[in-house]
């Protein structure tokens, strides 16, 4: 499998959850929960965000990752999908930015969840997209 399989299939299994438009809508809705300190938004939106989005990635994506060499592991930060492994190399893509607590958008995530695969096909020797 390569990446650019591997990352066709990531965004197609999210997009069979939700459309991008309510990915975002939830995105920001859960931002501006953050940012009014609304302590009982926060909680009512937060956890079926992370849910849906490491769901898919530890169940709906589960054999495409087995295609690929990469082991679906826990997440470890509070807002990480899942801690991804394929020969020793490590990366757990964010719902946030790393630099700074902000939720990003489905396409910001999608793009940053794209590069924090790549060092695992080049540590597989599948670099090829």
């Amino acid at each position: 499998m390569t990446l650019n399989e591997t990352i066709a299939r990531l965004q197609a299994a999210h997009l069979m959850v939700r459309d991008a438009k309510e990915w975002d809508e939830l995105s920001t809705n859960l931002w501006a929960a953050y940012d009014a300190n609304d302590e009982e938004l926060v909680e009512q939106l937060r956890s079926p965000f992370l849910q849906s989005w490491r769901t898919v990635t530890r169940y709906v994506l589960r054999d495409t990752f087995d295609a690929a060499g990469i082991s679906v592991g826990e997440p470890t930060h509070p807002w990480g999908i899942a801690t991804l492994t394929a020969n020793g190399t490590t990366c757990e893509p964010l719902l946030c930015r790393a630099e700074g607590f902000q939720l990003l958008t489905f396409a910001e995530i999608l793009s940053s969840y794209s590069d924090s695969l790549e060092p695992l096909f080049t540590a597989a020797g599948q670099a090829d997209r």
